[in-house]
């Protein structure tokens, strides 16, 4: 099978060559680079394919030299156009190593039967991680303490939630949104001795993974009445944030609110407000409208919020293991076992 793979800064060739030595009955006509080997300046692009599509930018010149031989093509933010596409003569598969299928024309590709297979676990572990790390940040305050101590030596005493600092265990943690990166979030809390309780409109209540990790399925409004946590880890349009003005006034005065997904579900002047005059006791949050964000953002003036800067995916395991993760997926989906190939993002149109 003649296989391409795109790699970028994030995604590296040498990931791309260790998984395909795990499955050597594929031959690698080349490994075109993608994009500029500078984070900052990729993140640009980044949010340019997020909210452009597929046909945002141009994919590398050396792609389209390879492209008409390529029968599995392998990308991580490489644009897969129409264009491209209709090049690519003897693709049979599109692997795409995220969760979201943005960089790639999938109308296209099912015009043409090619499935296309995306990877929402490959940083599904570290965002889980990293969701659980900031409720404990915020909560306790370790940002605060450790810039205190670091910027001037300050043993500071006093904080935004001083004499209301609860452990997490018994707390309710609401998870919007019951994907693989909620369903891991649930299993790590397992150990914490919390209540779970969930939203999600395209979850059943029969789903097994709601017993198995002790959730609750409940609608929105009570999910964010009754939470002490609420997690956001829905995907959405973008056209209205999920949770605006009217939502966060429905959450406790004690609660606190975590974003780790896409700046879009929230309204984050209304959160501004909200921390600002004390309805809610804090935030942590990993996303922003713009990245970098501005120095003059209101956020930043805060003392009662937890801001990193889109840290949550970012480890070595969620972009090196991806590969062969995927690969893995191609070898179920050529041996037609259709049924336990997962994330395939156009089954049903491909499989007619």
């Amino acid at each position: 099978m003649k296989f391409t793979a795109v790699a970028d800064i994030f995604l590296k060739e040498d990931y791309y060559l260790d998984s395909l030595r795990k499955y050597p009955g594929y031959e690698c006509l080349g490994i075109p680079f993608f994009g500029v080997n500078d984070r900052t300046a990729m993140r640009k692009t980044v949010h340019l394919i997020e909210t452009g599509g597929s046909e945002a930018c141009e994919p590398p010149e050396q792609l389209w030299d390879l492209i008409e031989q390529t029968e599995v093509l392998m990308v991580h933010l490489c644009p897969v156009s129409e264009k491209l596409i209709s090049k690519a003569k003897n693709l049979k598969l599109i692997l795409v190593n995220r969760g979201g299928t943005e960089n790639v024309n999938v109308e296209a590709a099912t015009a043409r039967g090619i499935p296309v297979l995306s990877n929402p676990a490959h940083n599904a572990n570290a965002v889980a991680e990293y969701t659980v790390g900031l409720m404990v940040a915020e909560t306790r305050n370790i940002a605060r303490a450790h810039k205190s101590l670091m910027c001037g030596g300050e043993w500071r005493e006093r904080f935004p939630n001083s004499g209301v600092i609860y452990e997490i265990v018994n707390q309710t943690v609401g998870l919007i949104g019951f994907g693989t990166i909620a369903r891991l979030v649930a299993k790590k809390l397992q150990g914490w001795d919390v209540n779970i309780v969930v939203y999600d409109p395209y979850v059943s209540d029969n789903d097994p993974d709601l017993a198995k990790y002790n959730c609750r399925r409940v609608d929105l409004e009570e999910l964010l009445k009754i939470s002490d946590f609420v997690s956001l880890h829905a995907r959405a349009n973008g056209d209205k944030p999920l949770i605006g003005r009217d939502e966060l006034a429905l959450m406790k005065p004690s609660s606190y609110l975590i974003n780790t997904a896409r700046a879009y579900l929230l309204d984050y002047d209304a959160l501004y407000e909200a921390l600002r005059e004390g309805k809610m006791r804090g935030a942590a949050l990993d996303v922003f409208e713009s990245e970098p964000i501005k120095p003059t953002h209101p956020l930043l003036t805060l003392d009662n919020v937890t801001l990193t800067n889109h840290r949550g995916g970012d480890t070595v395991n969620s972009y090196s293991d991806s590969p062969a993760m995927l690969l893995c997926e191609a070898q179920k989906l050529f041996a037609g076992d259709y049924d336990s190939v997962r994330f395939w993002k156009n089954k049903k149109e491909t499989l007619k």
